[in-house]
């Protein structure tokens, strides 16, 4: 297993491939840029907050389409993680990817100093991969909560995949709104994605996927929490390298220090494993500070872990009555299908039902939207659906479900919302997630 942790009282820390990526001028993350974005261009842009050093992060990205891009097509035909890990073209890479996967990316594109406030907002949102990356960043722009939020925790964000334009999505995102940031690579991608993503035009450039923390306050003390697998990520039609990592960090407001962790659990796991995801973040954080959780759990009720699983779990939930397990199951995972890892959080003393909106959907699937029956039908039998769009014929065929969430400990917290116009009553919905967002008074 691997970690990452690193400290602000740090003079330089070293990338396992590449010697230093990243070093520290006082306070301050020097770090380089992905390729296409010069040093002279962004310190004419940025000539306050940014300092810039290209080669390093640069071989970073050089080394991922050098090496491993090119294998990927042999590594498809692999069957299973082990089947993987014995084929020689992985063990040529394995170094590169270890290492590609346990360096974070890390860039400050802050204009100035942030001023104290009586009162912080923060947001954590699953992007989709940042698909919808121009409108999202319109939304942070002009949207009138998203325009205020002072801390975002971002999960699926893409960094050179074809379905998002090949951005670097949290990147590109922390230059233009002028924030620092860092990005937690999680996996490679072998191919396009899932569903109607395989048929996008062009071919991936880097191919990671991973969760982002971005602020307009300094960013110290940043850790990788690295998350178990749910299932085998070989042994599906999507394939990738990696697993799921936490992206932590503490956050110096100038009247308030916190840690800070964007959390992306596995949506084709058990509800065990994705509890024991939480205790893996849980056992990271330190002590000491405050801190505050968010992001998508993936808290649907269900053991995803197999389609068989699944399967009975729908037949028992229909058994028990739709219109019962929408209004106390799905919208309230904490009753009884998660409750295990709600009871931890309370067990470490993070508190949720101040933290959110309880029983206020977060997601809606629609047994009519293509892209979300393409992601299902990779690994649900096509005969389920006609049973699916029957049990929610009362429903015009969607399913509410609350799968994002906040959790703190040691914070005085006001206001939480759910932000439904980012996807409801949209012609192109900006993400299948609904933002959410809470305030933290001093």
């Amino acid at each position: 297993m691997w970690s990452v942790r690193l400290r602000g009282s740090s003079a330089h820390t070293r990338s396992p491939l590449f010697g230093p990526f990243f070093r520290r001028r006082g306070n301050r993350v020097v770090r380089g840029v992905a390729p296409g974005l010069g040093s002279a261009n962004l310190r004419r842009a940025h000539p306050i907050r940014m300092r810039v050093n290209d080669a390093p992060q640069d071989q970073l990205y050089a080394a991922v389409a050098r090496e491993i891009l090119p294998r990927l097509e042999a590594l498809a035909q692999c069957r299973s993680t082990a089947e993987m890990e014995a084929h020689p073209a992985y063990r040529a890479i394995a170094p590169v990817v270890a290492g590609s996967l346990a360096t974070p990316h890390i860039a400050d594109f802050r204009h100035q100093e942030a001023p104290p406030r009586s009162r912080y907002r923060l947001l954590a949102w699953n992007i989709e991969r940042g698909v919808q990356f121009e409108a999202q960043l319109e939304a942070f722009r002009s949207h009138p909560y998203l325009k205020t939020c002072d801390v975002l925790l971002i999960t699926e964000a893409d960094a050179g995949m074809a379905r998002s334009g090949n951005r670097m999505v949290a990147e590109t995102l922390a230059r233009e709104l002028g924030m620092a940031q860092v990005f937690a690579p999680c996996y490679i991608a072998l191919g396009k994605g899932s569903g109607v993503e395989r048929h996008v035009e062009g071919d991936n450039t880097f191919g990671l996927h991973g969760n982002a923390l971005l602020s307009r306050y300094p960013i110290r003390d940043i850790r990788l929490i690295p998350l178990d697998n749910g299932v085998d990520k070989m042994a599906h039609r999507e394939k990738r390298l990696g697993r799921q990592a936490a992206v932590a960090a503490r956050i110096d407001f100038p009247n308030l220090s916190l840690n800070a962790v964007s959390v992306h659990l596995d949506a084709q796991s058990t509800q065990r494993h994705r509890r024991e995801q939480m205790r893996s973040v849980l056992d990271a954080l330190p002590s000491g500070l405050p801190a505050i959780l968010g992001g998508d759990w993936n808290t649907s009720t269900y053991d995803s872990s197999h389609a068989f699983r699944a399967i009975l779990g729908f037949w028992l939930r229909v058994m028990m009555g739709v219109d019962h397990v929408i209004r106390n199951h799905y919208l309230h995972p904490e009753r009884r299908f998660e409750r295990g890892l709600f009871q931890l959080l309370g067990d470490r003393g993070f508190e949720y039902d101040r933290s959110n909106r309880m029983g206020e959907h977060t997601i809606c699937y629609d047994v009519c939207d293509p892209r979300a029956t393409g992601n299902l039908r990779e690994w649900v039998p096509e005969w389920c659906f006609a049973f699916i769009r029957w049990a929610l014929r009362k429903h015009e065929g969607r399913c509410p479900m609350k799968l994002d969430w906040f959790a703190t400990r040691g914070l005085r917290v006001e206001n939480p919302v759910v932000i439904h116009d980012l996807r409801e009553g949209r012609a192109a919905p900006m993400s299948d997630h609904d933002a959410i967002g809470v305030d933290i008074v001093v």
